[in-house]
């Protein structure tokens, strides 16, 4: 298996993609750090103000999860198609960054803030720092590297062990996320209501 990990150029690529991301955040109008004014490794309330404006938080397992799911879209298609003059490890991170960078500027743009306040648990969502957002990516970035160091297997264990790990604890995870921004279940939605 050709391995998808960048050279250095890639990486540099990887972490100017990042930092342009935050930097639109800030030209969106997102706070660099909570508006409590500090910055903590772990803030674990969901249902808070704090929330997703640290380091890390209950979330943080669902980017892992983006990271390991862009590694497997990545192999797939550089084993099938040889994309990009066979150079696949220069470019398959910074391109999964990229994805990444761009989920965050369109989960901290209104219409999203506004259809998770409608259809999800999250009333008081107002988005995330930059700060947190950043972070989002460098998980992201940490689930791409360990699915390039772990068989296909662990890889698919960990994804499957850090959602029922966070449904069990806070009846989330990256699954029902997606499920109900794009088609919300009322349901569920009392299910998760349960425990606040």
């Amino acid at each position: 298996m050709t391995s998808l990990l960048p050279d250095r150029r890639g990486l540099l690529l990887s972490l100017a993609a990042a930092l342009a991301a935050g930097g639109v955040l800030l030209a969106m109008g997102r706070s660099a750090i909570c508006r409590c004014g500090t910055v903590k490794l772990w803030w674990g309330t969901v249902q808070s103000a704090e929330n997703s404006q640290h380091i890390m938080d209950w979330y943080s397992p669902s980017h892992l999860i983006h990271g390991l799911l862009f590694y497997a879209f990545a192999h797939l298609l550089w084993r099938r198609w040889k994309l990009f003059g066979g150079k696949p490890a220069r470019w398959a991170l910074p391109i999964a960054v990229a994805f990444e960078a761009f989920w965050e500027l369109l989960e901290n743009s209104p219409m999203i803030i506004d259809r998770y306040r409608a259809v999800t648990v999250s009333w008081g969502y107002e988005g995330d720092s930059v700060v947190n957002s950043l972070s989002d990516i460098g998980f992201m970035a940490l689930g791409f590297w360990l699915a390039s160091k772990l068989p296909v297997r662990a890889s698919v264990a960990l994804a499957v062990l850090l959602e029922l790990f966070t449904l069990w604890f806070i009846r989330d995870n990256l699954t029902l996320n997606v499920l109900m921004l794009v088609w919300p279940v009322e349901a569920i939605r009392q299910w998760q209501a349960a425990t606040l």
